[in-house]
């Protein structure tokens, strides 16, 4: 199976976090893989699931994939890296949002422009939805191909893409759930909403209603250590890749994987 790297640039990504995942997905795989939180892909695209039901909050980022999967085209060139032109496309991309043609094929386009091209490849949006990250002054991108967008087409045709609250995911007893949520940090404007402590209790709750199996994975504040060993998960802790920050620090952080209804492989030293 050919390594596909993920399309968009995606703070919080779990690229890293593949193998380890591999190691408790492999006697599952006849299963449907089921993320609430899909994010930038990494995890589906690096298990690549014959069936799989990918759901996120973000309705730019689901558009973004269906419209990859009906096979979008890219007509990008290093020369639109370019400031004036990123904010007359940001511009454009929230006048859709106003007018409500957000879920376009022209939307997805310039959400995949502003995420290669804005800031460290962040996703913010303001409360009234409209996305405000500044522009990333990269010396160069090399933007996507429409052949290369072509290959993920390929790939995703046999999945579900939905967009909405994770409560409501129909799921089937024997899916394989993997929730990547929100991190349990003071930023949380992924999306126009908040994803808040309080949410974060009401998907430990839900998760642990499905009888299938369970991986989660977060920073590993005290608080969400305690939610999942309270709810019974085998809790352990990993050095995981920091998130972008302002200061460009990328020494590990710890971070937590917590399973239901499965034996934990023995793939890493644990750190408790």
């Amino acid at each position: 199976m050919a390594k596909v790297s993920p399309p968009l640039k995606w703070a919080g990504g779990k690229r890293w976090l593949v193998p380890i995942l591999r190691s408790q997905w492999e006697s599952h795989a006849d299963c449907r893989l089921v993320e609430p939180f899909t994010g930038g892909l990494a995890v589906a695209l690096g298990l690549r699931p014959k069936a799989a039901l990918l759901n996120d909050i973000n309705v730019h980022l689901i558009n973004f994939y269906k419209q990859l999967q009906a096979g979008l085209k890219s007509d990008l060139s290093p020369d639109d890296n370019d400031k004036d032109i990123f904010y007359a496309r940001r511009e454009q991309f929230n006048s859709l949002i106003q007018q409500n043609n957000h879920q376009t094929q022209e939307s997805a386009k310039l959400f995949y422009y502003l995420n290669r091209t804005c800031f460290n490849g962040l996703c913010r949006f303001n409360s009234k939805g409209y996305f405000n990250v500044p522009f990333g002054r990269h010396k160069r991108i090399n933007y996507k191909t429409t052949s290369e967008f072509k290959w993920y087409q390929n790939i995703l045709a046999q999945w579900h893409f939905s967009h909405g609250d994770f409560e409501k995911l129909r799921l089937r007893d024997n899916d394989f759930v993997y929730a990547d949520p929100p991190y349990d940090v003071q930023f949380t404007k992924y999306a126009k909403d908040d994803f808040r402590w309080e949410d974060q209790i009401r998907l430990a709750e839900w998760l642990t209603q499905h009888p299938g199996p369970v991986v989660l994975s977060n920073q590993a504040t005290e608080r969400i250590l305690e939610l999942y060993r309270d709810y019974d998960f085998e809790v352990t802790l990993l050095n995981a890749p920091r998130r972008i920050s302002r200061t460009g620090d990328r020494t590990p952080a710890k971070e937590v994987v917590a399973i239901r209804n499965m034996k934990m492989i023995e793939y890493a030293p644990r750190l408790l």
